[in-house]
């Protein structure tokens, strides 16, 4: 069994080999493991998806909690051998169903949430953010949850994430991908102590 670590070209081909005991993810062919989440990594990452769960129930698009698996496909279907982007985020919405196998997600999210911790603030800040907005994630938020906010970058018309909508665990979130959606903060973070 191959290895991870950060050298090398891996793909989905390798990703597929290594140890489920592990979380690991690739961006542009480096692989990097992803530590075990907090518990109040995990009850913010419960609330927030207990709120979309509940609104996408009758409708077409789906949530999606971690670990799941994402194959940032941007182009024609590829081989497991050629797909170099592979990531797990915390949430993940879809409203492509046709996209989703038995192994996860062939394409571009609609939303994508990363809850950070020390260990990922590089990853999700500066990393996942250009491979994100590159690809064309439509929404992507960085919940925080040492200062219980949540950063909200939308793409814009050019192809790039805006300046941040920054809301603090008090505030409503108007989701854009969704015209009547908003997720109420306070019970999420009034959950957590730090």
């Amino acid at each position: 069994m191959p290895l991870p670590n950060e050298k090398g070209d891996y793909s989905f081909a390798d990703y597929l080999t290594w140890s489920e005991d592990e979380r690991w993810e690739i961006i542009d062919g480096i692989a990097y493991m992803q530590s075990a989440p907090s518990p109040v990594h995990q009850e913010i990452s419960g609330g927030l998806f207990a709120q979309f769960y509940s609104y996408l129930l009758d409708k077409s698009c789906k949530v999606y909690h971690a670990p799941f698996c994402v194959k940032l496909i941007t182009d024609a279907v590829k081989t497991n051998e050629e797909i170099k982007n592979v990531v797990e985020p915390d949430i993940t919405i879809v409203c492509d169903r046709s996209k989703i196998d038995d192994k996860g997600y062939n394409g571009v999210p609609d939303m994508i949430v990363e809850i950070i911790s020390p260990s990922s603030i590089k990853m999700d800040r500066l990393i996942k953010f250009n491979k994100y907005e590159k690809v064309g994630v439509k929404e992507y938020w960085i919940v925080e949850p040492e200062g219980k906010l949540v950063n909200v970058f939308i793409l814009q018309e050019d192809k790039r994430y805006g300046r941040p909508d920054v809301y603090t665990e008090d505030d409503k979130v108007k989701v854009s991908i969704f015209p009547d959606l908003f997720i109420n903060l306070k019970p999420i973070f009034d959950r957590i102590d730090l």
